[in-house]
């Protein structure tokens, strides 16, 4: 069996020229992401691509410009400035195709980076925390360069990889970046209540990681026989599922087993998941699929937004023309949710932002990305209330939401309806 190398010599297998995915959020390889941008000198139009990933991505720095240019599918802090700046690309992308770019050839991988747990007696190891997108770059790279740690856990799934794939690998021990749950505002609270009431005993859930999703999941303790199948989740599920709420016994799919795409939380998490065969994490392609999605009954798709208009328009990725994080997976399970038998797609926000504006607007900021249209949405949720769309007129849908925006914004909005409406 081949032996560990150093991070210098590992990453002597990128070229100049070459597309180089690099392992997604809690899974990056930041010693080899090191390692490959102190050879900047050596290097010419290196194309990068990823999703969100931790760590202070060096490689965005300007001076790094002629060496490697950034290509993200979703904007992670470390590189928001770099592409408002102009040195980085965001690639506007459903999660649910962005294998699928890599199978067909539209985005061609030459080598991929990636993190992974140590190899069994058979000499496999796992993509842990990060199946996402990764599984398919590995299998269409031409080169892969392996991070093998220790804390990395050990994931049931599609994340099984052998070493004999690796081109070269090094050995570190190192943790993995973690995002443990912070205190929930009031605000926050009241969001989660409104949206525990809207979930019926026995549904199956979709929701991201942040505030809204903990404060959803905290309050769903008297809930019975809840499943997962979410793109990712966090720590928040861990206490339902010890406390029996989170069952998945009424799944249609993969009865008895959370699904996930990746996942990024504390070390708590980390241990609930590392050799669980309550945890299944497989490929986004097939997690995200509309299809997949809908076939579950009582499918709860819960997803944030920076921005939605009055006549139900969501704005999740960029604020005005500043791209601030990605399409993500929102709209594939917004649309399975919809189309699942007694399913309910839900957008939650606060009614304000810090500075006190409302984030629900007569119209959109100039240049801000629509990335759930007016048509898809059903359920808008504000610490102020619930807003149903569904079905109904613009009028109507204006009505609604000025119900549940911050009562300090409420006149304004009517009067700036009543302008766009005529009659109101």
């Amino acid at each position: 069996m081949k032996k560990a190398t150093t991070p210098t010599s590992a990453v002597k297998h990128i070229q100049s020229g070459d597309h180089v995915y690099i392992h997604t959020a809690g899974a990056t390889p930041n010693v080899l992401v090191d390692a490959m941008t102190t050879r900047a000198d050596e290097l010419k139009g290196v194309e990068i691509y990823h999703m969100h990933t931790e760590g202070k991505a060096p490689y965005t720095k300007p001076e790094y410009q002629s060496a490697f240019h950034v290509n993200s599918f979703f904007l992670g802090a470390n590189c928001r400035s770099a592409t408002a700046e102009g040195y980085a690309d965001f690639i506007p992308s459903f999660l649910s195709e962005i294998p699928l770019m890599f199978r067909n050839g539209v985005v061609p991988i030459d080598v991929a980076m990636i993190q992974v747990s140590p190899p069994d007696r058979h000499g496999f190891c796992s993509l842990g925390i990060s199946v996402d997108a990764s599984k398919a770059a590995v299998d269409v790279a031409k080169t892969v360069i392996a991070q093998i740690n220790p804390k990395m856990p050990r994931t049931h799934g599609d994340g099984v990889i052998h070493m004999s794939c690796f081109v070269d690998y090094i050995e570190v021990d190192e943790d993995l970046p973690e995002l443990p749950p912070h205190p929930l505002t009031a605000e926050e609270q009241k969001i989660g209540e409104h949206i525990a009431e809207l979930i019926e005993d026995r549904s199956t859930l979709q929701l991201g990681i942040g505030a809204i999703p903990d404060a959803v999941l905290s309050c769903l303790g008297n809930h019975k026989d809840l499943g997962i199948h979410t793109e990712m989740f966090s720590d928040g599920v861990v206490p339902l599922v010890e406390k029996g709420v989170i069952t998945n016994k009424y799944k249609t799919r993969h009865k008895d087993v959370i699904v996930s795409g990746f996942l990024l939380g504390s070390r708590k998490l980390y241990d609930f998941v590392d050799d669980n065969p309550m945890v299944r994490m497989l490929d986004i392609q097939y997690v995200n699929d509309t299809a997949v999605i809908r076939k579950m009954p009582k499918m709860i798709s819960i997803n944030s937004a920076i921005e939605v208009d009055i006549t139900g328009q969501v704005s999740a990725d960029s604020i005005g023309t500043r791209m601030y994080s990605g399409v993500g997976g929102q709209m594939d399970f917004i649309r399975g949710a919809s189309l699942s038998p007694g399913g309910k797609p839900i957008i939650a926000l606060p009614s304000v932002t810090a500075r006190g504006d409302s984030k629900i607007s007569s119209i959109l900021k100039p240049g801000a990305g629509v990335v759930t249209t007016r048509a898809h949405v059903h359920y808008i949720v504000t610490e102020y209330g619930v807003a149903d769309l569904y079905g109904k007129n613009l009028r109507q849908r204006a009505k609604s939401l000025i119900d549940i925006a911050h009562p300090d914004h409420r006149e304004t909005l009517t009067r700036e309806a009543f302008e766009r409406f005529k009659q109101f």
